[in-house]
Order: structure tokens, then C-alpha cells, then sequence
């Protein structure tokens, strides 16, 4: 079982958008993460155990990130 994280970076101006964008990248990069995580531009999944620590990451950026959460059981490409 995997949870699916969907989210938007948004900011007031363009100069606290590539400062959240910076942090926001920053700290994703330094979380426990396997490489083979399931990762797109603006979305990734991870595996239910690593939950809390993805909530937490999210929490930590406020308002300045919108985030869907969602539970699901498998990732197919459909090309």
C-alpha cells in the first residue's frame, strides 16, 4: 500500500515562490527517501510507513503548499 501525495507551491510574488521552491526542494532531498520512489513534477508516492514523516514535511511549509493526500494500492503507466 502506497500513499499519493499530490501538491502546488504557491506564493504571493515571484521572489517567495523560488525561495519556498528552494527550501521546499532542500529539505525533500534530504528525507529518508528511497531512489526508486515514484516521483513526478508535482506528485510522488511513498510507502504507508513513511507517512508521518511525509505529513510532517508537508506541515512544515504551511500555507505555502497545497497538498492532496491520497491512499491507493498500485501505480500503472498507461502509455
Amino acid at each position: 500500500m502506497f500513499v499519493l501525495y499530490i501538491y502546488d507551491l504557491k506564493a504571493k510574488n515571484k521572489k517567495s515562490f523560488n525561495r519556498t521552491k528552494r527550501l521546499f526542494y532542500y529539505h525533500l532531498n534530504r528525507l529518508p527517501l528511497k531512489k526508486d520512489v515514484w516521483k513526478t513534477k508535482s506528485a510522488f508516492a511513498v510507502e504507508t510507513k513513511l507517512e508521518k514523516t511525509m505529513d510532517g514535511f508537508f506541515k512544515r511549509f504551511g500555507k505555502s503548499v497545497i497538498v492532496y493526500k491520497a491512499h491507493i494500492e498500485s501505480i500503472e503507466l498507461l502509455s
